[in-house]
C-alpha cells in the first residue's frame, strides 16, 4: 500500500471548515493549529491537534469512502468517553462533537490528548515499560478493566447502547454466519468451527447484569502513562453491553501463562519477562470483582473460536480478490485460524 503525502494536508478533513468549527463551538483551542497523523485506531483518521499557545488535544472521524452502517461509529465512541469521564474508568476528556457531515464529509469528535504510549510489540513493551514496572503495569491492567465493569450502564446514561441480553448467543450467531458465507470464497471449511459453535450455544452460561464491554481490550488500545499505569482506554467504537467475563477472556487471552500448551509470540507486547501470568491476572480481576470465575474457560474458548472466524472472514476477502494479497502471508492466515480452533478446543476440554 502507498503511503500518503501528508503534505498534501490532514486527510479526510476540509482544515478551514473544520477549525472554523472548533473557533466557534470549543473554547479551550485556539487556531490554526499544526496537525500531526497520529497512527492505529482501526483506520480512523486521527490527528494531533496543537493550537497558538500549545495546547494539544486529538480529532477523529471515519475512514473515507463507503462504509458499513455501524462501522467506525463517531457518536458512540463520544458517548462512551463522555459516560465513562466522570468513573474510575481513565478516558481521554471529551471536548467536542460535531454531528453535521456539512463540515468536513463525516461526523468528528474531540477528546483531550493524553501523554501515553500504546503497546503493539515487545519492542514497544521493552521501550516504554522497564522490566521494575511491568507488574505494575499489567495490574493497573486488569484493574482498570475491573473498574469498567464495576460500572453500572444506566447510572451512566449508556443504558441503551446495545441490547443487554444473550451477549454471547448473538456473538456466536453473527460469527458463524460470517464463517459459513466464508467457507466458499475461501475454499476452507474446519469441522471444528461448526462442532464448537453448537457446543457454545448448547453451553451459555447465565450471563448476569450486563455491563459495558469494550470488546477490544488488550495493551495495544491502552495508554501507558510514565508511571506506568493506564493512563486511558481508547477505541470504543465496537464496545457495547454485555457479558463481562467474555470482555475478561478476551483480554487474557493476549497474556501468557506456564499452563500455555504451546510457546507465546515472542514479538507479543505481553511476551517479555516481568508480567504477571494469566492466571495471576483473572485471580486479581476475581478478587477485584468477586466474580465467579469458575466457567473462564468457556469464555476463553468462545473468544478463541471468534478469533477463528474474523480471520476466516478476512482470508476469504483476500481470496476472492476484495484486497490485495501483495505482501500477506496467507498460509500464515490459515496457520492462524487452526490455531485459534485448537486453542478454543484446548480451553473446551478443560472445563
Amino acid at each position: 500500500m502507498t503511503k500518503r503525502d501528508e503534505s498534501l494536508g490532514p486527510e479526510g478533513y476540509q482544515v478551514d471548515a473544520v477549525e472554523a468549527w472548533i473557533d466557534t463551538h470549543i473554547d479551550c483551542l485556539t487556531p490554526p493549529f499544526k496537525w500531526t497523523r497520529l497512527l492505529g485506531g482501526h483506520s480512523n483518521l486521527t490527528y494531533q491537534l496543537e493550537d497558538t499557545e500549545g495546547r494539544r488535544a486529538v480529532i477523529r472521524r471515519p475512514p473515507q469512502g463507503q462504509l458499513l452502517p455501524k462501522a467506525h461509529d463517531m457518536s458512540r465512541e463520544w458517548s462512551l468517553i463522555s459516560a465513562l469521564g466522570p468513573t474510575p474508568v481513565p478516558v481521554p476528556q471529551a471536548i467536542g462533537f460535531c454531528a453535521s457531515p456539512d463540515v468536513t464529509g463525516a461526523w468528528f469528535y474531540l477528546m483531550g490528548m493524553v501523554d501515553g504510549h500504546p503497546l503493539y510489540s515487545a519492542e514497544d513493551t521493552n521501550r516504554w515499560v522497564p522490566v521494575g514496572q511491568r507488574q505494575k503495569m499489567a495490574l493497573s491492567f486488569i484493574d482498570v478493566l475491573a473498574d469498567l465493569h464495576a460500572v453500572d450502564p444506566d447510572e451512566v446514561g449508556l443504558g441503551d447502547l446495545g441490547k443487554k441480553e444473550n451477549y454471547v448467543g448473538r456473538q456466536l450467531k453473527t460469527w458463524y454466519r460470517s464463517w459459513t458465507s466464508s467457507v466458499e470464497p475461501a475454499n476452507y471449511d474446519d469441522p471444528r468451527a461448526h462442532e464448537l459453535q453448537q457446543f457454545f450455544l448448547d453451553n451459555i452460561p447465565e450471563q448476569g447484569p450486563a455491563r459495558v464491554v469494550h470488546g477490544d481490550y488488550g495493551v495495544h488500545n491502552c495508554l501507558v502513562g510514565s508511571g506506568c499505569t493506564i493512563a486511558a482506554v481508547v477505541d470504543w467504537e465496537i464496545s457495547t453491553l454485555g457479558d463481562p467475563l467474555a470482555d475478561l477472556a478476551y483480554a487474557l487471552n493476549q497474556w501468557p501463562d506456564p499452563t500455555d500448551a504451546e510457546p507465546f509470540r515472542p514479538e507479543a507486547a505481553t511476551a517479555p519477562a516481568g508480567f504477571p501470568s494469566r492466571t495471576q491476572l483473572a485471580e486479581r480481576y476475581s478478587a477485584r470483582t468477586g466474580r465467579d470465575l469458575s466457567q473462564l474457560d468457556y469464555y476463553v474458548g468462545f473468544n478463541r473460536w471468534k478469533s477463528a472466524a474474523i480471520v476466516h472472514g478476512v482470508y476469504a476477502r483476500y481470496c476472492e480478490g476484495k484486497k490485495s494479497t501483495e505482501g500477506v502471508d496467507m498460509d500464515g492466515m490459515r496457520e492462524s485460524i487452526d490455531r485459534s480452533l485448537t486453542l478454543s478446543e484446548l480451553a473446551v476440554n478443560r472445563l
